[in-house]
């Protein structure tokens, strides 16, 4: 039995290494390749409160950042849909209501308008990775995506779908409004 456990444990790590390692062959962000450089225990593997995830004491940021990445790679290129909360279609604040449950287990209301009241206010030269960025895009609309350094921020764009952008972009820009800090669960 312990051979079985230290086989798996050394399949699973390796397999991490391999993909995190050449993650251009799979046309994932180039930020997965830091995924592989934490040294995993045995039960960290098995157990999410004793993942890297929930380590409030090493990299804190980094940590947050894999999360959502690794939350993007399971949305990237869903279409947008008004409205829409599945891979079939999803809009711009289930999308974060999505990533937040599933990997910071933070929950978030449903409409950017009840999302932006949450946490406290960030101004955007001091973002850090798991900040809401919202945006407004016309007199009555908003619309909201999540920091994750190099700034860079997850979103479902109407164009595009699930995405990262660049808060570089003029069109984002332009149309910034605030940004948010919540109290994530570590």
């Amino acid at each position: 039995m312990f051979r079985f456990k230290t086989f798996t444990s050394a399949l699973l790590i390796s397999s991490s290494l391999l993909f995190s390692t050449h993650s251009f062959a799979f046309d994932l962000p180039k930020e997965f390749a830091a995924i592989g450089q934490h040294h995993y225990i045995q039960n960290e593997i098995f157990d999410v409160k004793e993942s890297a995830i929930y380590d409030g004491n090493f990299g804190q940021s980094k940590t947050i950042k894999a999360a959502l990445l690794s939350q993007y790679s399971r949305w990237k290129g869903t279409q947008y849909h008004w409205g829409g909360t599945t891979h079939s279609g999803v809009d711009c604040s289930a999308l974060m209501q999505h990533i937040f449950n599933d990997s910071l287990h933070t929950e978030l209301p449903r409409t950017t308008f009840e999302q932006i009241k949450n946490g406290t206010m960030v101004s955007k030269n001091n973002l850090k990775p798991g900040d809401l960025v919202f945006f407004k895009t016309t007199p009555g609309d908003r619309h909201v995506g999540v920091y994750i350094g190099d700034n860079q921020f997850i979103h479902a764009s109407k164009i595009e779908g699930v995405t990262i952008s660049s808060l570089d972009n003029q069109y984002w820009v332009d149309h910034y409004e605030t940004a948010r800090r919540l109290e994530l669960t570590t």
